[in-house]
């Protein structure tokens, strides 16, 4: 009875607490035509046991930022949108530094964060907030620099593209996100389980946990959410009018993709274009339009020091800078994902015809390897890359 009431005492003690749960952890390496390694391995949903695969969609955090740049060159080509044109001729409302009110602003400066915007509002403008309102504080600016000379990470910039994309077209966001990109490129994906995923692929969600077993995002029970966007207060949508708000379906980091259909995007730069893309919108993308100098930009200490549109290169030998996720010598470009406990990323190496896809959950706040990179990013992509390297413990 006393080894009874013991275990019972046990149990009791442990209510309430996150169950123990194993990250889920996939990658697929590729060339320019095959896939040349996957793996998935842990748990993708702690409630019903269902093993990750290759094919389940998780959210990919800012490696949706690259994918947006991807229907923005798509628009650029079919004379839709430009590049270089003051953004505010399409949005229709002034879009402006208040310390710099004649200085425009263009796609070209929000792709690569040298726009002036920061993160000094909540990037996540939810639905029945214009984003001309939320952008209106001047916290959302930084007043130190004009539009185009300094560097400054902020998720906003990638809210207001997709503002202009709505503008642009009268279409929501993540319709014309499903028509010029997801589905051209025959991919079971979706910004906030909007237009794009298959109830099949939605029913396969991999749930977010944090390090400690809580539960971040996505925890759908198979089941597609009631309200696809972000919003506070009702989910109207069929009173939305696009070009509002393209924030609304989370384009800096809301993409639900898998590792193998990311691995599909990276085949397609690695083919130049593949008559997706022309080859010069590719080169475009990945060209760097900013590179630390020392005093030029925001590196986050270390993390960003050269910046296309909507892409990193890897590393930057230079002082001040921390990026050398890779750690064997060759030029990568791609992009990062950090959010919710998540580390994500999709990076070509161009001259090695070589890419590798991949992401991981419960990753611990303030994990950091060799770089400014997490222990658990390093420990993936070198081992995908054969670095040997040993990781600090």
């Amino acid at each position: 009875m006393r080894a009874v009431a013991l275990l019972l005492l046990l149990l009791s003690g442990c209510a309430g607490r996150p169950a123990e749960v194993r990250p889920a952890e996939v990658q697929v390496t590729f060339d320019a035509n095959r896939i040349t390694f996957a793996s998935a391995r842990g748990i993708a949903d702690r409630a019903t046991g269902r093993r990750v695969t290759i094919d389940d969609p998780a959210r990919v955090a800012s490696v949706s930022k690259l994918v947006v740049a991807l229907g923005v060159m798509r628009l650029v080509e079919a004379g839709r949108i430009d590049l270089d044109r003051d953004v505010s001729d399409v949005l229709g409302w002034r879009l402006r530094n208040p310390a710099f009110p004649d200085v425009p602003i263009t796609l070209r400066m929000l792709l690569s964060h040298t726009s002036s915007l920061a993160d000094g509002i909540d990037y996540i403008v939810p639905l029945g907030v214009r984003m001309r309102d939320a952008v209106a504080d001047p916290k959302a600016w930084d007043v130190a620099h004009p539009p185009g000379r300094y560097f400054h990470y902020a998720n906003i910039n990638t809210g207001i593209v997709a503002t202009v994309i709505e503008a642009a077209t009268g279409e929501r966001f993540d319709r014309v996100m499903a028509r010029e990109v997801l589905r051209p490129l025959a991919l079971d994906a979706c910004y906030n389980w909007g237009e794009g995923c298959s109830d099949a692929k939605v029913a396969r969600a991999v749930v977010l946990y944090r390090a400690n077993g809580d539960v971040a995002r996505d925890d759908l029970g198979g089941k597609r959410p009631d309200c696809p966007v972000v919003a506070v207060a009702g989910c109207d949508l069929a009173a939305y009018r696009p070009g509002d708000n393209g924030a609304i379906f989370s384009p800096q980091g809301g993409l639900r993709i898998s590792a193998h259909d990311l691995a599909k995007i990276g085949q397609m730069l690695l083919r130049r274009g593949d008559g997706f893309l022309k080859p010069e919108s590719v080169a475009a993308i990945e060209t760097a339009r900013w590179t630390f100098d020392g005093t030029n930009g925001d590196t986050s200490q270390g993390f960003y020091c050269r910046y296309g549109l909507a892409t990193q290169t890897v590393p930057t030998l230079a002082a001040g800078c921390e990026d050398d996720l890779f750690g064997d010598g060759a030029t990568w470009v791609g992009h990062a994902g950090e959010a919710y406990a998540l580390r994500s990323g999709l990076w070509i190496d161009r001259t090695g015809g070589r890419g590798i896809a991949f992401f991981t959950t419960a990753v611990a706040d303030g994990s950091k390897g060799q770089s400014r990179y997490s222990v658990e990013e390093e420990r993936i992509v070198r081992k995908a890359a054969g670095e040997t390297a040993v990781m600090p413990k």
